[in-house]
């Protein structure tokens, strides 16, 4: 499905129409090829989110406050809506075909969300879409892929202090890493491909593909104008859907 098909709300999809005219218009979100995503697009989205997933009231007193949905923010919506249409893309041009299912289900659990939202069900197919584009060999991270990632780690105190950088390193470089970068620059040449364009308020916009718990992204592929490094926030892992991004393994204390 294209992405202006995905998204369950009627108005967003009314947002997703052929591009006529420059590529800086007001009210646009993001560009892929012919392809606008507008702001109106986004905001249904989250409107959506907001109408499914509210706020939980007070508990009564001597129960425990229900949790608060962790809705995502303008420039995740925005980074699905724009992987969505480049996946669906390539795989219609390259005939790739989903190796795996995320059931929306599955996904609502994960990320605290009801399983009807339109973003859960526009991202788990996103996820299923991923499954078929091939990443190619691993990758290896060049000494400065891993550094950033070490140093991410420190911030986030994901790396206990006693845990000297050397052995975190040799922890850190395993296969998940090496195939999330692979994933990393398959993705990146893809959305090349297809002349895609951010508005400045979202840059520099990335979506993960290889996580951790928190909503932590441990490998981004950047969307649109260059500006962000795809390694970012490194915390402790929390595996994702098995046809979906990747989760990364940590260190142990």
């Amino acid at each position: 499905m294209r992405a202006r098909r995905l998204v369950a709300v009627a108005s967003v999809a009314l947002g997703l129409v052929a591009l006529s005219g420059c590529r800086a218009e007001p009210g646009v979100a993001a560009y892929v090829g012919d392809l606008r995503i507008t702001e109106d697009a986004v905001t249904g989205v989250m409107d959506d989110l907001r109408t499914k997933n509210p706020t939980p009231t007070a508990a009564p007193e001597g129960q425990p406050p229900a949790q608060t949905p962790q809705r995502p923010d303008r420039g995740q919506v925005v980074s699905v809506l724009v992987l969505s249409e480049v996946c669906e893309r390539v795989s219609a041009e390259k005939n790739y075909q989903p190796r795996g299912q995320v059931a929306p289900e599955q996904l609502a659990q994960q990320l605290g969300l009801s399983s009807d939202t339109g973003y859960v069900r526009q991202t788990a197919e996103l996820y299923s879409c991923l499954s078929g584009v091939p990443a190619g060999a691993p990758v290896a991270p060049t000494a400065q892929e891993l550094a950033d990632v070490l140093a991410a780690g420190r911030k986030a105190g994901a790396i206990p202090a006693d845990v000297t950088d050397e052995a975190a390193a040799g922890q850190l470089d395993g296969e998940q890493l090496r195939t999330a970068l692979a994933t990393r620059k398959s993705l990146a040449e893809a959305v090349a491909a297809y002349d895609v364009t951010v508005n400045p308020r979202y840059r520099p916009l990335a979506f993960p593909v290889l996580s951790f718990s928190g909503d932590a992204a441990a490998v981004s592929v950047p969307l649109g104008e260059a500006g962000s490094d795809a390694v970012t926030d490194v915390s402790t892992p929390d595996p994702l859907p098995t046809a979906g991004p990747q989760a990364a393994g940590g260190t142990d204390s």
